[in-house]
């Protein structure tokens, strides 16, 4: 039991500066993209990305029955695409939620528009209660020539984290 105000607790974590991105998965036919801010390296060797999955969401299932995931990162330029993929995704043809996809090498989509995309195979997955943290070594990458910096929770009015809240 903790003795922090709630209130404190969300003030204060909402101030770790986690980059944004698009969480691409997919489990047979069904595919999603997914925003997340829980993104972070675990290993040099293996490269191991690590990312927290709320245990209710399609990309949390989708990880689980596909066994791998993909991080895209996003311009600061165009945040209005955090927002479309906060809820499940809707596919038409190579397409979700008008963003254009490609398949990568295990399957999963990577977002033609990303700046800079990391592949990853599911190699541990650890629930810590209202999230998994899943563990995945990087199978392939890409990055734009010029990409610029990488979108993060700062430059929207976007806030996840802390305790819950109602809507979570």
């Amino acid at each position: 039991m903790t003795l922090v105000e709630p209130a404190l607790i969300n003030r204060v974590t909402w101030m770790i500066p986690n980059a944004l991105a698009l969480v691409g998965s997919r489990a047979g036919d069904d595919w999603n993209g997914m925003t997340t801010s829980w993104i972070t390296q675990l290993s040099m060797e293996p490269v191991m990305i690590g990312i927290g999955v709320d245990n209710k969401a399609v990309t949390h299932r989708l990880i689980s029955d596909g066994g791998s995931f993909s991080v895209n990162l996003w311009s600061p330029d165009d945040r209005r695409v955090f927002v479309k993929f906060s809820k499940p995704a809707a596919k038409e043809g190579m397409a979700l939620n008008g963003r254009a996809i490609r398949e990568g090498v295990t399957g999963v989509p990577i977002f033609e528009d990303a700046i800079a995309w990391m592949e990853c195979e599911v190699r541990r997955a650890i629930d810590f209660g209202t999230h998994t943290l899943f563990a995945g070594e990087l199978v392939a990458a890409g990055v734009m020539d010029q990409p610029g910096r990488a979108a993060w929770m700062g430059d929207t009015r976007m806030k996840y984290g802390g305790v819950k809240r109602g809507g979570h």
